[in-house]
């Protein structure tokens, strides 16, 4: 029953070239403040969707991601972490690694189903599969990737692969871009 159900909501999972479901989130910290998808329109974004903060898969990825963030930062994109965890956890665990982009909380679970990445394993309840949303600036979906198993990290380079190229590194006529022979 319950691989049919991830089944079920897989296939809700929002496609490439549809717009992405619209959300409200409490952020990391006390979860007074809240990110609200629709705010982040205007330059692209990457919602990194992952289980638990400071699991061992999780701590790679997050550090992986924390590393590359000026790469995303100079393409102009937002990257915004998202699991099931309590707003305090997730502060914590920012804190203990220094995560520069925003953690959001889903603890009441309604974004990872409308998302289509809720899995439940271990007898645990439905968490966040480990996901990556590419949207552009109008929050349309560019690029989705799922991981085949928990043991799969996303690649940043990947993810990197498919937003925009820099503002000032577009090629101009004929191929030629600025500031290069």
């Amino acid at each position: 029953m319950q691989r049919w159900r991830e089944a079920w909501l897989r296939r809700r999972m929002p496609r490439p070239g549809r717009e992405a479901p619209d959300f409200t989130l409490p952020l990391a910290g006390t979860g007074d403040e809240f990110l609200r998808l629709r705010d982040l329109r205007g330059r692209p974004l990457v919602l990194l969707f992952f289980p638990f903060a400071f699991s061992p898969g999780c701590c790679n990825e997050i550090e992986d991601f924390t590393a590359r963030y000026p790469d995303f930062a100079s393409r102009g994109a937002q990257v915004v972490g998202i699991s099931t965890d309590s707003p305090y956890a997730l502060r914590a665990w920012a804190d203990r690694y220094q995560v520069p982009f925003p953690l959001a909380s889903d603890y009441n679970r309604r974004v990872i189903r409308r998302y289509g990445v809720a899995i439940s394993r271990w007898g645990l309840g439905d968490f966040a599969d480990r996901a990556v949303f590419v949207l552009d600036e109008r929050g349309v979906v560019r690029w989705v990737w799922r991981a085949p198993d928990l043991g799969y990290l996303p690649d940043p380079d990947q993810v990197l692969a498919h937003l925009p190229d820099p503002p000032g590194d577009r090629p101009g006529p004929a191929g030629h871009r600025p500031g290069r022979r």
